[in-house]
């Protein structure tokens, strides 16, 4: 049975950040259920991935705002624009806020996988259980057993469950007895009521809006679909929604002569500025762009991520209950928080 000084569970954006940032002299193996890496990196954003966003702060994200900003201290979005020009990694900005790559997600999967080259790699391995026996963690997959001084959950989500997403990294957490919040759907688009279902004779049309949930505010495009609505305003409101009204501005001050025709006219008998309705629910996992919920806050150290009850156990990326807005946030806290980590570790 193989023995590594670290083993990281999953080789998406955080796990791979991870490795990449570990001391080199530290063994390290990296394990994986799907065939290749990063699944879920190379098709965000329509292969060219929002890495980031201008502007990056604690606000932007559904979770624990010390832990955030301890984590951002570290390793914020200067930092990683800088981490990826000095690897020659070409960024473009668009609409003045999103970074994305300018040729494909593939130039950072190519660039994480060459930073963890020295690393061994199990692909193809389904997780089934972590367990610890004295000071040694023991991984059962449904090839083999796999043992570390320490390991790293990075598995992610349950959203792109047809890219092998699961939720194995919350049952490694409650199996540990570690609290945690079940996953829901997040960024993600949300159905309505049959009072709203004149919105479904739109279908197709988008129009930039402001889009107010509890005392968060939202600006963006909002896009009318056959089920109900969706784009960007709309996947960021996701995130803050539980129950209860949403309100929308379709006449912002910033794009007031934006509106378009066909809305206007559906929309003469009902307020413009101020339209509240109550969303039926939402698209569900399989349309969803993450997962909030996760590993609560409480459990973790702040200054290691490490697991307060479990010594040598670290949770990174989006199994921790830190969930960002659409426009790159998720993957900024994926290579913060798996920087973060990368440097806390220390094996004698």
């Amino acid at each position: 049975m193989k023995n590594y000084d670290v083993l990281i569970l999953g080789a998406g954006a955080s796990g791979l950040m991870c490795g990449a940032n570990l001391p080199k002299k530290l063994s390290v193996a990296i394990v994986d259920g799907n065939d290749k890496v990063a699944k879920k990196l190379k098709i965000s954003g329509g292969g060219k991935c929002n890495i980031t966003n201008v502007s990056v702060k604690p606000n932007n994200f559904d979770g624990n705002k010390e832990l955030i900003k301890q984590v951002f201290k570290k390793f914020n979005k200067e930092k990683l624009v800088r981490f990826l020009d000095r690897n020659h990694i070409d960024l473009e900005l668009r609409k003045e806020r999103y970074y994305f790559c300018k040729h494909s997600s593939d130039d950072i999967i190519n660039l994480l996988v060459q930073l963890n080259e020295q690393h061994h790699f199990y692909l193809n391995h389904k997780i089934i259980s972590l367990t610890k026996e004295d000071d040694l963690f023991i991984l059962k997959t449904d090839k083999q057993y796999i043992k570390a001084k320490n390991v790293v959950v990075a598995t992610g989500g349950k959203s792109f469950a047809n890219l092998g997403a699961s939720d194995i990294g919350l049952e490694i957490a409650k199996s540990f007895g570690l609290e945690v919040k079940e996953f829901t759907p997040a960024l993600v688009g949300l159905t309505v009521q049959k009072e709203q279902f004149w919105m479904k004779e739109l279908s197709g049309l988008s129009t930039y809006v402001n889009i107010k949930v509890g005392d968060k505010l939202l600006k963006e495009e909002l896009l009318f679909t056959h089920k109900g609505l969706s784009g960007p305003a709309v996947l960021s409101a996701s995130l803050y929604w539980n129950k209860g009204d949403i309100s929308v501005n379709f006449i912002p001050e910033e794009k007031k002569e934006s509106l378009p025709k066909r809305l206007s006219n559906m929309m003469k008998d009902k307020s413009l500025t101020n339209y509240k309705f109550s969303p039926a629910g939402n698209y569900g996992f399989t349309k969803a762009e993450v997962s909030r919920g996760g590993i609560m806050a409480d459990e973790l150290d702040f200054k290691t991520l490490e697991a307060k009850k479990v010594k040598g156990l670290y949770f990174i990326g989006e199994v921790v209950d830190v969930t960002g807005e659409l426009g790159g946030y998720n993957f900024q806290w994926a290579f913060s928080s798996a920087y973060f980590c990368a440097k806390c570790i220390k094996v004698s």
